[in-house]
């Protein structure tokens, strides 16, 4: 069965779960929202809260519009969580699994989401902030960080702000179209790459340096992961950032 970069990073985001996890997404998250549903349908025994307020909300019926603040990430929900009670709850150190993403990473797992160019008071662009990405990437214990876009502009030398950072005493783990990345010793160094890509394209497209010279090959999606990807998002929600 063929894929492509939307199948791989749901697959790879979906295989970082395990049982008995707590996980957590928050707006704009497609592709976080596919993988959790894709964990779910592959016999993965673990409790979804997303920024809706759902509690395991019922994963079986496929997401029908991109946004998740919709009603299908609420409705059929074991229980509900405000805002501030999942934030309670994460802060008491009982959240697993926090899904955040960027505008501007640098190799510190430090993010930018607030703005670029000119300053903070009159920025080019305005970004949408961190909402609580800054609490949640010092208390889950694992924060993974998506972004479908690779470039130097993303996966920047240096962030114009530093929005949240990553907790070097925690697993912080970067999934983008091309590879992973994982911190270690307070630095982000390359993992894997991802089937289709190169180490080369990779190293072009990264604005540190990357000093590795060979580089472990991700594996690739298996048919019963592609198939159950399919079954849960037969609306190919996870292309809408892509």
């Amino acid at each position: 069965m063929e894929y492509g970069q939307a199948e791989m990073m749901c697959v790879a985001l979906a295989r970082e779960i395990k049982d008995n996890d707590v996980v957590f997404h928050g707006v704009a998250s497609p592709v976080p929202m596919t993988a959790i549903k894709l964990a779910k349908a592959l016999g993965k025994d673990f409790t979804y809260i997303n920024v809706t307020g759902g509690v395991d909300p019922k994963w079986e019926d496929p997401a029908f519009v991109g946004s998740t603040l919709s009603s299908n990430l609420y409705l059929g929900s074991v229980a509900t969580f405000g805002a501030d009670e999942t934030l309670d709850f994460a802060c008491s150190g009982k959240l697993d699994i926090a899904f955040l993403s960027f505008v501007q990473l640098n190799q510190k797992g430090e993010i930018n989401m607030s703005y670029i160019g000119g300053n903070y008071d009159k920025p080019k662009v305005r970004l949408p902030g961190g909402a609580g990405s800054a609490t949640l990437s010092q208390v889950a214990k694992k924060t993974l960080v998506w972004r479908t876009k690779h470039d130097k502009n993303s996966l920047a030398r240096e962030v114009q702000f530093i929005t949240a950072a990553a907790d070097p005493g925690k697993q912080f783990i970067v999934f983008t179209n091309l590879c992973v990345f994982r911190l270690v010793n307070g630095l982000l160094e390359l993992d894997s790459i991802f089937p289709y890509t190169t180490l080369d394209e990779v190293k072009e497209n990264t604005g540190w340096e990357i000093t590795q010279k060979e580089i472990r090959i991700y594996q690739e999606p298996t048919p019963e992961e592609l198939a159950a990807l399919e079954k849960v998002d037969p609306n190919r929600i996870r292309y809408i950032e892509f």
